[in-house]
């Protein structure tokens, strides 16, 4: 089954099951979870989600950039955005964006990722030119949990996406704002007993 349907996002192509890529190489890829969901906390109790959301990314050396519960396909979902370093290399990041449906026994996630390439870090060093270091970094949104990862600073606000359009930060949030649009879910997985904690 799958379990998100009838998405379809100009200049991509399916380069393999379940994934999609384009020209920029973002990528999107749909994976179904026969598992229990791992989420830290119900979608409705927000503020325990992001907390733990925030712990886990943190543990793994990346950073939670914003999540929240929204609608996708008519289902509640995590919306959630993360970056980590690009693997292997000295500079550079990669952005994740997810939505996370959970149901009581599995869950289905559509991503979209994109990563630095060429020159690494013009949006930082431009925004921390413009606010200047003090301004520059801020404590984790989502509290001290955060902590431990890649810093928090202002550069990832979404407010600086309009002067920065092909960076990739601001495509995953473009292209997780259309196929939230577009995206239907298979009858059968909407159906299944909601995600409790």
């Amino acid at each position: 089954m799958h379990p998100f349907q009838h998405f379809l996002l100009g200049g991509f192509n399916q380069v393999a099951q379940d994934t999609w890529a384009n020209d920029e190489r973002i990528v999107i890829q749909q994976v179904f979870f026969n598992l229990v969901p791992d989420l830290p906390a119900a979608l409705t109790d927000l503020s325990a989600l992001q907390k733990g959301m925030a712990k886990m990314t943190a543990a793994q050396g990346g950073a939670l950039i914003e999540a929240d519960v929204t609608p996708v396909g008519g289902q509640p979902a995590l919306r959630q955005i993360i970056k980590v370093k690009l693997p292997n290399q000295p500079h550079g990041q990669a952005f994740l964006g997810s939505y996370i449906v959970p149901k009581a026994t599995c869950s289905a996630v559509l991503r979209v990722q994109a990563a630095e390439s060429g020159t690494t870090g013009q949006r930082e060093a431009l925004v921390m030119a413009k606010v200047g270091p003090a301004s520059y970094f801020r404590p984790h949104p989502y509290g001290p949990d955060g902590d431990g990862g890649l810093p928090s600073h202002v550069a990832d606000d979404p407010a600086y996406d309009p002067q920065f359009p092909q960076h990739p930060l601001t495509r995953v949030r473009q292209v997780m704002a259309q196929l939230a649009q577009q995206v239907e879910l298979h009858p059968g997985f909407a159906a299944l007993p909601p995600f409790a904690r």
